[in-house]
């Protein structure tokens, strides 16, 4: 069950075994349905995930009820409504599994708990958000002045699991093109 934390973990810093039980320890077990609210739109977040399998995905709504995604996270990462987990302001996202999900979930106190006194795990934060921030400015960065084409192409080569296990609606909106595009740009590569 906390196998693949475990190897996270320890390919991301030199850790002990009773540090990596004491992290471990911290995190339980939720297996979740295919398309499971975690959070919901002006909800407080309170957790931190990592996906043991599954997909978890963040996304917004418009007024009129259009779903914009804005991230996806798969095995082996984790994902949180980081604004409203760091501040404890409501959230202005949904968090959602698109599969049915087995994920570790850590409570914000045991999170910080671990940052200020787990070396390791503050280390490990660190990585997480310093890749979050990377990844999102390459898509942004990299989506301006993109053709339909060009981003999906991107995602192909940044994020390939994103088009064999997420429904064409789902990218669509995460790459700001409509599914039809998205359907006759996959049929055409």
């Amino acid at each position: 069950m906390y196998s693949t934390l475990e190897k996270f973990i320890r390919s991301k810093t030199d850790i002990d075994d009773k540090t990596l039980e004491e992290i471990s320890s911290c995190f339980r077990l939720i297996i979740t349905k295919r398309n499971e609210i975690l959070l919901s739109y002006d909800q407080v977040c309170k957790h931190y995930y990592f996906i043991n399998k599954g997909c978890i995905r963040l996304f917004t709504t418009t007024k009129e009820g259009k779903e914009n995604s804005r991230y996806f996270a798969f095995e082996g990462s984790f994902a949180t409504a980081l604004p409203s987990f760091i501040d404890q302001l409501p959230a202005e996202e949904f968090l959602q599994t698109i599969e049915k999900s087995e994920l570790l979930c850590i409570s914000r106190t045991d999170f910080y708990y671990l940052t200020k006194t787990v070396p390791e795990f503050a280390k490990i934060y660190t990585e997480i958000l310093e890749l979050g921030f990377i990844v999102a400015q390459k898509r942004i960065y990299g989506f301006q002045g993109f053709s339909a084409l060009d981003r999906v192409k991107w995602v192909i080569e940044n994020q390939p699991q994103l088009l064999l296990r997420v429904s064409n609606k789902k990218v669509a909106s995460y790459l700001g093109i409509s599914p039809s595009t998205l359907s006759r740009i996959k049929s055409k590569l």
